[in-house]
């Protein structure tokens, strides 16, 4: 199903704060270099309109939350979410996802709060993350596209590598066909992830009460979803 139409935000929010393109970040991606603390930091691939985003940063203020949404309006839209309700600890960046989890080199592992230097991109360091989300990525139907997936093989082992030892990464989707595929491809490369663990789902007490807009379409046009977590052991 295609994406709806969105207004552009309106020119009166500043959207500085809360919006980045790759060339503004960091070259260490972490909670001290794109908030200023030291909380637990959460990375959505994948973010749509940002309302997951929205939603996680009021309920859990203790813990910052990073977007990432190669489609620059709609990167624009979850930024203005958050503008508009002025958080602290969420921010979106518009681009692509799979340089960040790039594997980091050894001589450029410690942080810094200064703009990258132009010739080394944004990395973010093995175990730093407290958790990866990826909900209803695309599922790329075509089997000389599956490469492009957001769970690639790729993909997992560099999510994998960035989470702490307890840390989690969450995977929802409605296509049974990518949640099987993609449950047995992470038992098979990343063992150190666990077992796939059931998330359970919530009843909505309003129209937005909803983890994703997709989510809430899927569940309105009685489409199953599947929803598992892992967490990372030593």
């Amino acid at each position: 199903m295609p994406r709806a139409a969105l207004r552009k935000p309106s020119p009166d929010l500043d959207l500085t704060r809360y919006l980045k393109q790759p060339e503004e970040l960091p070259e260490t991606i972490s909670s001290q270099t794109l908030f200023g603390n030291d909380r637990p930091l959460e990375i959505e691939v994948g973010s749509g309109k940002g309302l997951f985003l929205q939603t996680e940063s009021q309920r859990r203020p203790e813990h910052n939350f990073f977007g990432i949404e190669i489609a620059q309006k709609y990167a624009a839209h979850a930024a203005a979410r958050f503008a508009r309700r002025e958080l602290s600890n969420a921010m979106m960046l518009a681009g692509d996802a799979t340089p960040l989890f790039a594997p980091f080199h050894a001589e450029s592992m410690q942080p810094t709060l200064h703009p990258r230097p132009t010739d080394g991109p944004p990395r973010i360091a093995d175990g730093s993350l407290e958790a990866v989300h990826v909900y209803f990525p695309d599922p790329w139907w075509k089997k000389r596209h599956r490469k492009r997936r957001v769970l690639s093989e790729a993909n997992i082992r560099q999510f994998s590598r960035t989470l702490r030892v307890g840390g989690r990464m969450h995977f929802w989707t409605d296509v049974l066909d990518y949640f099987e595929l993609t449950v047995e491809l992470i038992a098979e490369i990343a063992p150190e992830l666990g077992v796939p663990l059931p998330e359970t789902q919530r009843d909505s007490n309003h129209d937005l009460d909803y983890h994703t807009h997709f989510e809430r379409r899927s569940r309105k046009f009685g489409i199953p979803v599947y929803r598992v977590y892992y967490r990372k052991r030593a």
